[in-house]
């Protein structure tokens, strides 16, 4: 866990009192600064020390092998993995001829914060040389929101005390030295130089180095330049380069009291397509612009692109500082993941780690897209585009699999199938669900049909192609779907996973629907009156499995008829580097909410009494595995009336990465999990939900929150909630019409801009007791009054 008392808790910063040279990979993590193009990791300014040197262009990868022991007809042949690109964060610093190393010397302070509100990295230290001089070094980085291409760094070097001659080495480098490989499979790819040189040159007071991936083709510039703001009498400042290096140094001399104050430009750009003179090119434009701005213009344009984000995106905690903190982190990240990102995927780790070896899951549209759909729909509707550019690659999956229309990846970059291990993998189909109800949430949140004119036709038709090959009717005419995996992956090819069955029934009502209303387009795609009605017939008879006699929904077939796991003798988690598959799939162990996620995302198909139950069962067997499930066990707690234990599992979805809690923050943030902070308060304590086609809101509060305000974009109307115990109060603050109708507590309510409305929160009183979870694997108790 990390050290609470050098992060103190405060709601619009992450803030670092001491450095922990044991805590760097975690914090290179929580301080890593991105666009959604540009991803920066938050290593130290001077290289090194560091935990692993990150530096991500979006979907910039390198294709390597997958190895198999057996291979077998339709397995992928290639893997895909993120690349970490020429780093332009280096600024090495010698204070006389010694290199400014916290390692060595003395470090009398050093602070960095994350703010949330400006958008930057600020880094605070004082430190005094082996013989003896002291300075104190500022520095302020940031990744533009405003400017895709762009990253900066202002650094300010003091001379405290004596007068001391400052040489400032400031670098681009290209193919750092990466850590050992790591035996856990969710870390990624160790690639050996992946860069080769193409060009490199020498600018006035910059650089450019251009480099290319030597298997998938990709080309990549970048570039450095300098402005020195502020130096006392004559500096000097030179430059030099090689293939993988480039370094621009600057010299002068400091009096007490005396400040060098350099703002260092650092530009990106690549392409599969565009030749180097094109990319060159870019990359200096980028840097003329950035120069003509200036570093204050910069920081202005970065405040107010976010200023606009928090008005509509902010939630508000009263009565619990943690969760405050933790939501307003998870949202920066997710912003910082998708804000630019621009037909590009938006990684499960985002661009703060190279998990995963940078793969897109079913997460973003499933966690993430929710999220900015609500809050920053334009950056959902990109992330969308993104994976409607890829259907051809679906179609020819779908086709090597002798499946209708198209079958997306399970993980993938640039859009192929890059999982190697199929039954979670290619068996997991309801991923294509998971993107086409993407489609349909965006166009139902925002009223927005254009998307769907697009390209989410062409999805969501595709889509439903698929599903309807892949199941099948039975001699008594229910619709069945087999050999598939669902969210948990420690159940594998079943059949009837309650949640793919539900998700692919919705899909193909949304098909059906969408090619009503684009009557030309559906007809373009060949789609006939026939196949509509059969799509929904499916739909109609889709079977989802019960168990009466114990009055739950079994996770699959048979799911509740199979051996129960012994939490008791296996205490090592998670199961997946513990205990073999062969051993996890035939016993009722769950490694994530999955029957539970259904009654999350399609929570009309249940009653509340079969919600209750459901929960119940299930707590009592999932071992939160995956980083995925926290935020959704908490929304369901709090569906059922156990507001508490639901206020347990929010804690836990928010500080999954601010405390470390699965130990592998090192490799990237959880942006699943980030995400889901805003969902476990936003649609667990809000009562947020959008799957019946209108927005519905049913506020419930937790005894530790005493108050709860939230912003949502509706269909370009703008609604603050705010909540306590007694009642809820509606703000519409502006749109397109002065009224508009959702559901409160289940009944209609209009809304209207000429003033708040308040309710009274309707009282919920649980059906059951709250559930037990399998020993150790309680949700993480937030600190409680009592507890005192």
């Amino acid at each position: 866990m990390i050290k609470d008392s050098a992060f103190p808790v405060e709601p619009w910063q992450v803030r670092e009192t001491e450095l922990h040279h044991d805590l760097l990979p975690q914090t290179e993590s929580l301080f890593a600064l991105s666009n959604g193009h540009i991803g920066l990791r938050g290593n130290l300014d001077e290289g090194e020390p560091y935990g692993l040197p990150g530096t991500y262009l979006n979907a910039l990868f390198e294709i390597r092998p997958l190895p198999y022991a057996e291979a077998g007809f339709g397995y992928p042949e290639d893997g895909q993995s993120i690349v970490n690109v020429t780093n332009g964060k280096i600024i090495r610093l010698l204070v006389d001829d010694e290199p400014f190393d916290t390692r060595y010397g003395d470090l009398h302070s050093h602070e960095r914060i994350l703010d949330m509100r400006a958008g930057v990295l600020r880094r605070t230290a004082e430190w005094e040389s082996p013989t003896g001089k002291r300075i104190r070094v500022k520095t302020v980085r940031m990744v533009s929101l405003e400017r895709r291409n762009l990253a900066a760094v202002e650094y300010v070097v003091e001379a405290v005390g004596e007068p001391v001659r400052i040489t400032l080495q400031s670098e681009l480098v290209a193919n750092e030295d990466q850590p050992s490989p790591s035996d856990d499979p969710r870390v990624a790819a160790v690639l050996n130089k992946p860069l080769e040189p193409v060009q490199h040159e020498l600018s006035e007071r910059g650089a450019m180095l251009v480099h290319r991936t030597r298997a998938s083709d990709l080309m990549m510039a970048a570039g450095m330049d300098h402005h020195v703001i502020e130096a006392p009498g004559r500096f000097e400042v030179s430059g030099d380069a090689g293939e993988d290096w480039a370094r621009t140094t600057v010299v002068c001399e400091l009096g007490a009291g005396e400040c060098l104050r350099v703002v260092k430009f650092i530009t990106y750009g690549w392409s599969s397509l565009r030749s180097r003179p094109a990319l060159r090119d870019q990359v200096a434009a980028a840097v003329a612009s950035a120069r003509y701005t200036g570093w204050e213009g910069l920081l202005d344009e970065q405040r107010r692109y976010l200023d606009e984000f928090w008005d509509s995106a902010d939630v508000e905690v009263e009565g619990d500082p943690d969760c405050q903190q933790a939501v307003r982190f998870g949202l920066f990240h997710v912003l910082q993941a998708s804000a630019r990102a621009e037909g590009r995927a938006i990684p499960g780790k985002g661009l703060t780690g190279n998990g995963y070896d940078g793969h897109a899951f079913w997460d973003m549209e499933g966690f993430v897209l929710p999220v900015l759909t609500y809050t920053a729909p334009y950056a959902a509707a990109d992330a969308l585009r993104w994976r409607a550019s890829t259907l051809d690659l679906a179609q020819a999956r779908a086709e090597e699999l002798d499946l209708a229309g198209a079958c997306f990846p399970w993980r993938t970059i640039r859009g192929e199938e890059c999982s190697a291990y199929w039954p979670a993998g290619t068996a997991g189909f309801h991923v294509n669900a998971d993107i086409a109800m993407a489609f349909e949430r965006y166009r139902i949140v925002t009223g927005d049909h254009s998307l769907e004119n697009e390209c989410g036709l062409a999805v969501l038709v595709n889509t439903a192609r698929m599903w309807l090959s892949l199941g099948h009717h039975d001699r008594n005419g229910l619709w069945r779907i087999d050999g598939v995996t669902g969210p948990d992956e420690y159940t594998a090819v079943v059949r009837d996973n309650v949640f793919t069955n539900l998700m692919a029934a919705a899909n193909l009502r949304a098909a059906a629907d969408a090619c009503r209303r684009n009557p030309d387009a559906a007809a373009e795609w060949g789609v006939d009156t026939e196949e509509i009605a059969a799509w929904r017939d499916a739909a109609a008879a889709v079977h989802i499995p019960y168990d009466e006699d114990l009055g739950v929904h079994p996770q699959c077939e048979g799911f509740t008829t199979l051996r129960e796991w012994d939490f008791t003798a296996n205490t090592k988690y998670p199961l997946l580097l513990h205990e073999p598959y062969v051993r996890l799939y035939p016993a009722q162990v769950v490694k994530q909410a999955d029957l539970v996620l259904a009654m999350q995302w399609q929570s009309h198909a249940f009653t509340e009494e079969q919600k209750a139950r459901n929960v119940d069962y299930y707590e009592r067997r999932t071992t939160r595995d995956s980083s995925l499930s926290a935020c959704t066990q908490a929304v369901m707690c709090a569906d059922v009336g156990h507001l508490e234990l639901a206020h347990d599992y929010a804690y836990e979805a928010a500080l999954i990465d601010l405390r470390d809690l699965h130990r592998n923050t090192s490799d990237g943030l959880h942006l699943a999990s980030l995400a889901g902070a805003w969902t476990a308060l936003v649609a667990g304590f809000g009562g947020l939900r959008d799957d019946d086609g209108c927005l519905a809101l049913d506020p419930h509060l937790p005894s530790g929150i005493s108050r709860l305000r939230f912003r949502l974009r509706w269909r370009e109307f703008r609604i603050t909630v705010e909540a306590d115990h007694e009642c809820v109060t509606y703000t519409l603050r502006d749109g397109p019409h002065t009224r508009l109708k959702i559901r409160h507590a289940g009944e209609p309510l209009e809304l209207s801009t000429d003033d708040e409305v308040r309710v009274p929160v309707r009282p919920r009183v649980p059906l059951l007791d709250p559930p037990r979870q399998p020993p150790g694997r309680e949700p993480m108790r937030r600190h409680r009054p009592e507890d005192s």
